[in-house]
């Protein structure tokens, strides 16, 4: 009996065990962070990307107003080459003297209202975050909608 109670008594004074206990306890929850952290950055970083494309075609939108649909779909094109595949839709839109809404035609503002033309550029992107293999959490819809007027 004298002998199990040394026995114990030793290896209770024994902590060589002891980091890798708390290793296995500090190693998982760190590389979830580390992994969590980096798919934030390139979510982050993938909508900036969409913001600097739709930043583009605002400036060339302002140096040069569209005059027909062919540069209107020009400026559609730019913002598809400067972005990898998005949804990417250019649409005129006007408004009627000092309504807030925006309406696709300019009849719809009828006589003898004072009518300002827009261009309405939008990019969307669906990102999925590599947690979503894992079972947790859904693909994050990214989109950046501009408003530029051009009359």
């Amino acid at each position: 009996m004298a002998r199990a109670i040394l026995s114990l008594r030793a290896l209770r004074r024994d902590a060589r065990g002891t980091m890798v206990v708390e290793a296995a306890f500090v190693v998982p929850i760190l590389c979830v962070l580390c992994f969590g952290a980096f798919d934030v950055s390139r979510m982050v970083a993938r909508n900036a990307e969409l913001q600097s494309a739709i930043d583009e075609a605002a400036a060339i939108v302002l140096a040069h107003p569209p005059q027909d649909e062919g540069e209107i779909n020009a400026i559609e094109a730019v913002v598809k080459a400067s972005t990898t595949p998005a949804q990417v839709t250019v649409a005129q839109q006007f408004r009627c003297d000092a309504d807030p809404a925006l309406v696709t035609t300019e009849a719809a503002c009828g006589g003898g209202a004072t009518v300002s033309a827009y261009l309405q550029i939008t990019a969307a992107d669906t990102y999925t975050p590599l947690w979503v293999g894992f079972g947790v959490g859904a693909p994050v819809a990214l989109s950046v909608t501009r408003t530029v007027q051009i009359g």
